[in-house]
């Protein structure tokens, strides 16, 4: 099994934001983060008092992926990310282009099941 600290990672040319990456796992199978639960992300993430996200609750699960997707920075901001999961809930995912882009460019995986979605 691998592991989120065996996956490497990537910076994108595509921006998260103006001036920075977008930080991309290079193996979708070495992210095994929760996906029931509460999990708290760590400020740098998530800019508020209440950073903890109750993946039970509708749509906090997608809230979540979306933030982490966005704002993450380091390896571990990737932690709380499962592979599956993130397969099935990317059509549904508001990301910006450019955070879209670098993870399908390296996930062609995530395309297809966002054309999927549509079809």
């Amino acid at each position: 099994m691998v592991t989120i600290e065996q996956t490497a990672m990537l910076r994108a040319p595509q921006q998260a934001r103006r001036g920075r990456s977008t930080l991309v796992a290079a193996d979708l199978a070495g992210l095994h983060g929760p996906t029931s639960g509460v999990v708290e992300l760590p400020l740098r993430l998530f800019w508020h008092p209440d950073r903890t996200f109750d993946l039970d609750a509708p749509g906090m699960l997608d809230w979540m992926y979306q933030t982490v997707l966005r704002e993450a920075t380091r390896l571990e901001d990737l932690a709380v990310l499962d592979g599956d999961t993130l397969i099935a809930r990317w059509p549904q995912l508001f990301l910006p282009r450019p955070v879209r882009a670098a993870w399908e460019d390296r996930h062609p995986v995530l395309r297809a099941a966002a054309t999927a979605a549509v079809a």
